[in-house]
């Protein structure tokens, strides 16, 4: 409330007189901070409000605040110059020519009281917030091309104090400091680079300095990576000695540990290179004094020790690696062919540094650092994989080859003894390049195969890279059938180790997926070894992952082998559904019942034996040789009616619990999903259980259950009639649960809305009732609830001319809508929910155009709806607004949106700076 209080005060008319007052000497610093920020928020955000002839007086007042404040607080200070540049920006060029002119006039003005160094830093404090103003402004668009023009005139008489300032030799480190940021902030006005080349030549004079080092090299790095400065080929050119001669600095900061300067000094070569590359390509003259740039950057990239324990500089060089790659394949062929002449060397070394920085530290290493260091780890893997994977766009197969023969060397090498590590590290390029780019071609993946079973694996770390190789490999071996007996004994033996459960799972289930056509010899082996592992030691969630991978596997065997199959595998786990069925309810069993319930929901998403969703994931065709579908009904249905009586029993003892019952849903959706009509069978006894569970105790997982049930057999003529009974006993009971208090179910509503939105235009049973709800619902403090509402709403009003009780309940209470939208623009709803209301809006118009002028004059008129805070003429700017938008629906959600901060009294404040 007291932050609420504060910010109206700020922007209160009475603000222009108490914001002098609390900069009083005798307030504290925070009192003073708050005067300082009411007086900006009234510069920047009423300007309007202040007279053209009180212009000069609030300039002089500001001077003199500031010159008070140089010597006092800092906080204070930076506020004051904040609201003084606020005022310069609106006053420049007409009202106040030469602003930055007479800025550094008025301090270098002797002023009593307040010593040089003061003034000094004063005014750069001011200088630098200027243009650091200018880009955060709600300046108008065309005032900002003005403000734009007049601040980059202005540099005239800004670049000369700069100057002379950092090459004074008595100018305190603070002065010299403030300085470079002042440079920095300017620079991203895109002044010319050419105009500023004196100082940013002076900032690498700096960079020696170590506290001026950070501010330096901001400075350069904000002036070198402005879009214009491209332009400036010849003060480029210039900037590149000067960068490679920091390398001394950079190899001494590298042997002393000092990883702050060894970050810095990357930056600058990485931002010179990154934003430059092609324009220093093209300068042939200086074709070495880019790669030398270039073999600068490669030294970053491979820094010596591991990140980010040792070193944290080398991530910063990724993306320049993509960047000088594409500049130079955008070469036209004949030039290209030059340049890759000379960087394709340059790449192959950058591949063998990447591989050596993704390597993992000795054992001993590894096991002191902490998650958050082996998590960053990770990521930066992660980072070196997308970068390989990008890298072999240009060095193509010869990658896969070099790779290969390292590898092979590696593992055959008898004489010398080889650290995991390396093994570990050149498995991890080939399996980065085969996750995501096709190999299929690739001569080498035969080889690397038959090396596979050569590695000597004695660590979890290169164990699950072989996984994960072996798994970004099955598609090639989909295409090379015979090469599975080579690989897939590894993945079954490492399915039984605890720590490889989630590789080698994820590698079945790809393998499963990619190759089920030429699994059926393995399948038995298969199946028996993960009914060992899911029973032993994995988690829950791989659990569910290797039910998936057996879905896959048992699609592609005859029906009778999948019966067989499938009764092997759930057998265990419907003996111990039965089991704890007859338990007495508690956590444990209940836990227990969802694991179950889960494995099977898993195990049907993926148990397709139809033709259209026997494609690969990437859509392509099946092999040819895959078995002609089996007459007869599907397994998944064989086994849903065989336990579909335990499931029942089941949901008898468990019906109250919202969890178990949706664990029950899924498993029916997940099938439905995947069988789609074949599902058919099922319906009628599906529909008699949904409705007998949602009569005794609703939920929203039965209501979405049946929202999928109707989107898919309620126009097949043998099912609908179940499905309509479904349905309207559903709506029945959830309008009757309403009538005793529909806020105590919004989980509920949502569904139901859903559900509604869905079938509006088939069905109107109960539709008045249903309107009602959808009024009520629409004021409910859940957002997801009001959104499935809304979207029931914009559903149904398209069909007002076409569904007669749709039309008549518009007419006759369509009022009761509008009313409900507006309250909730007005400040009733989350301002989250705006573009749904405004959506609403948009079809009200579209679809009862006439209705809705009416509505708005009658519902906008009583006083104080829908805000207190809004005038009459408001109102009705408002609505002449909304009525003339009827095709740009984007327009009509700026429009709520402007409209509900006035209703919120958050118009032109920073709550509203980001909405």
């Amino acid at each position: 409330m007291a932050q609420k209080w504060l910010m109206q005060a700020q922007i209160s008319p009475q603000a222009w007189q108490f914001c002098w007052i609390l900069l009083s000497p005798d307030k504290v610093p925070e009192i003073q901070y708050f005067g300082a920020s009411a007086l900006h928020t009234k510069i920047s955000r009423y300007w309007s409000d202040i007279p053209t002839d009180q212009y000069e007086s609030l300039k002089s007042q500001l001077f003199s605040q500031i010159a008070c404040f140089s010597s006092g607080s800092k906080m204070v200070l930076t506020r004051l110059c904040v609201a003084l540049a606020s005022l310069a920006l609106n006053t420049m060029p007409e009202a106040w020519p030469g602003a930055v002119a007479e800025m550094v006039r008025v301090f270098q003005e002797e002023a009593g009281g307040v010593d040089g160094r003061a003034r000094c830093l004063a005014l750069l404090e001011l200088l630098t917030v200027l243009p650091e103003e200018f880009q955060t402004s709600r300046l108008p668009q065309y005032r900002k091309g003005q403000v734009r023009g007049a601040l980059a005139r202005e540099w005239g008489s800004v670049c000369p104090l700069l100057q002379q300032l950092l090459r004074r030799t008595d100018s305190p480190g603070a002065v010299k400091a403030r300085v470079l940021r002042c440079l920095s902030s300017w620079v991203q006005l895109d002044v010319p680079l050419s105009e500023s080349e004196g100082l940013v030549h002076d900032c690498f004079g700096a960079l020696p300095d170590p506290e001026l080092f950070d501010t330096a090299v901001e400075a350069i790095v904000n002036a070198i990576s402005q879009p214009d400065s491209q332009r400036y080929v010849n003060t480029l050119l210039k900037l590149v000695p000067r960068v490679l001669a920091l390398q001394d600095q950079l190899r001494a900061a590298v042997q002393n540990g000092d990883m702050e300067t060894c970050h810095g000094i990357c930056r600058i070569a990485v931002t010179l290179g990154e934003n430059h590359s092609r324009t220093l390509l093209e300068q042939v003259d200086h074709w070495q004094s880019f790669l030398a740039l270039v073999n600068m950057i490669m030294f970053c990239t491979g820094i010596p020790g591991h990140y980010p324990v040792n070193e944290t500089t080398s991530s910063l060089t990724l993306i320049f690696w993509y960047t000088l790659q594409d500049e130079i394949m955008s070469f036209e062929s004949e030039k290209q062919a030059v340049y890759l002449q000379v960087y394709r060397p340059v790449y192959f070394q950058l591949v063998d540094v990447l591989l050596h920085k993704a390597q993992f530290p000795s054992d001993q290493e590894y096991a002191s650092w902490s998650s958050d260091e082996k998590e960053q780890f990770r990521i930066y893997r992660v980072d070196i994989s997308d970068t390989l994977m990008y890298v072999y766009e240009m060095l193509g197969a010869e990658l896969l080859s070099n790779l290969y023969d390292k590898l092979g060397r590696l593992l055959t090498n008898t004489e010398q003894p080889t650290s995991w590590q390396h093994t570990e590290a050149l498995l991890y390029g080939f399996q980065s390049i085969a996750e995501t780019i096709d190999v299929n071609y690739s001569d080498v993946i035969p080889g690397l195969i038959g090396l596979i079973p050569r590695i000597s694996i004695n660590n979890v770390q290169l164990a699950d890279t072989v996984m994960f190789t072996i798994g970004a490999l099955a598609e090639w071996l989909a295409d090379h059938p015979v090469m599975l007996s080579s690989v897939l004994p590894l993945v079954l033996q490492a399915l039984g180790n605890p720590d490889l459960s989630v590789s080698s799972v994820s590698t079945l289930k790809k393998i499963c997926r990619e190759c089920k056509y030429d699994l059926p010899p393995y399948a038995t082996n298969i199946v028996a070894v993960s009914q060992v592992c899911s029973l032993l030691h994995i988690t829950t969630s791989q659990c569910m992952w290797l039910m998936q991978a057996l879905g896959f596997l048992l699609s592609a065997l005859p029906v009778e082998d999948i019966l067989r199959n499938l009764h092997s595998l759930i057998t265990p786990y419907i003996q111990q559904l039965e089991k704890l069925a007859d338990e007495t309810p508690n956590p444990a069993n209940k836990l227990a019942i969802i694991h179950i319930l889960g494995l099977l929901s898993n195990l049907f998403t993926t148990l397709d034996i139809s033709k259209q969703d026997d494609e690969s994931a990437d859509g392509t065709a099946p092999p040819a040789e895959k078995p002609p579908p089996s007459p007869g009904p599907n397994p998944v249905i064989v086994v849903l009616q065989q336990v579909f009586a335990l499931i029942q029993k089941v949901l008898s003892k468990w019906l109250n619990d919202s969890q178990v019952v949706e664990a029950v849903c899924a498993i029916f959706e997940k099938s439905v999903k995947t069988l789609l009509h074949e599902f058919g069978p099922m319906v009628s006894q599906l529909s008699e259980m949904l409705g007998q569970m949602y009569s005794t105790i609703p939920q929203a997982s039965a209501l979405d259950l049946t929202r999928q049930m109707v989107h898919i057999f309620a126009s097949e003529v043998d099912h609908f009639p179940p499905i309509k009974a479904l349905f309207e006993l559903v709506t029945s009971v959830t309008l009757s649960i309403f009538q005793q208090g529909p806020r105590d179910h919004p989980d509920i509503v949502d569904s139901f809305m859903q559900l509604q939105a869905q079938v509006c235009f088939w069905s109107s049973f109960r539709f008045f009732f249903i309107f009602c709800l959808g009024i009520l619902s629409l004021k409910f403090p859940e957002a997801p609830t009001v959104k499935s509402t809304c979207l029931f709403f914009t559903e149904l009003l398209p069909h007002c001319s076409d569904v007669p009780p749709v039309a008549r309940v518009m007419q006759e209470d369509g009022k009761l809508l509008i009313q409900a939208v507006l309250e909730g623009i007005g400040g009733g709803a989350s301002r989250s929910l705006m573009d749904q209301f405004a959506e609403v809006l948009f079809s009200l118009n579209k679809h009862c155009f006439s209705l809705l002028a009416v509505w708005l004059k009658e519902v906008l008129q009583p006083p104080g709806f829908p805000s207190s805070r809004i005038t009459t003429e408001q109102k009705v700017n408002f609505s002449q607004q909304i009525l003339r938008e009827r095709v740009n629906k984007r327009r009509v959600k700026d429009i709520v949106k402007e409209f509900t901060l006035l209703c919120r009294g958050l118009h032109g404040t920073e709550y509203a700076a980001d909405y």
